[in-house]
């Protein structure tokens, strides 16, 4: 079982239509693990800003993995954005960006943290892996292909 699938939860796969910035992004998210896991908006875009400030977590390839710490936060949680239209986001290549995978971790998080980007990483270096997610509009099916995965 892969480090994703102990994160990611159905209900935080979200098909974007409407956001055109990262920030639009950061707020529906935040929204979103508002709902969803009890952690308030502010905190979320707060977190998620400013490690964007030190530099973007755009990947490339129409990837981004944005992460931030969390005060109070237990365990890591995760969601998962599909965008109808790719939106700027700093990227390395200079492309727009349309897989927005958002992860926060407890405040004082270090090797788990570092181990699930890993795995991310590796994921999404798979170009079956998002040539699938790009096929699919059905958010249990991407939380499917998520768990499912194998290195």
């Amino acid at each position: 079982m892969s480090l994703i699938s102990k994160i990611l939860t159905a209900d935080c796969v979200m098909l974007d239509s409407d956001s055109a910035s990262k920030k639009r992004v950061f707020e529906r998210v935040g929204l979103m693990f508002e709902n969803t896991q009890n952690i308030a908006r502010s905190q979320v875009f707060d977190s998620l800003f400013a490690r964007e400030k030190l530099g973007s977590t755009g990947l490339g390839q129409g990837v981004a993995i944005p992460h931030g710490r969390v005060k109070g936060l237990r365990d890591a949680v995760a969601a998962f954005v599909k965008m109808k239209t790719a939106i700027p986001f700093d990227a390395p290549d200079g492309l727009p960006v349309n897989f927005i995978f958002v992860l926060l971790v407890p405040e004082r998080a270090t090797d788990l943290h570092l181990q699930i980007l890993g795995e991310l990483a590796q994921m999404f270096s798979d170009a079956q892996f998002r040539e699938k997610l790009q096929a699919t509009d059905d958010p249990v099916a991407i939380h499917a292909l998520f768990s499912e995965w194998q290195e």
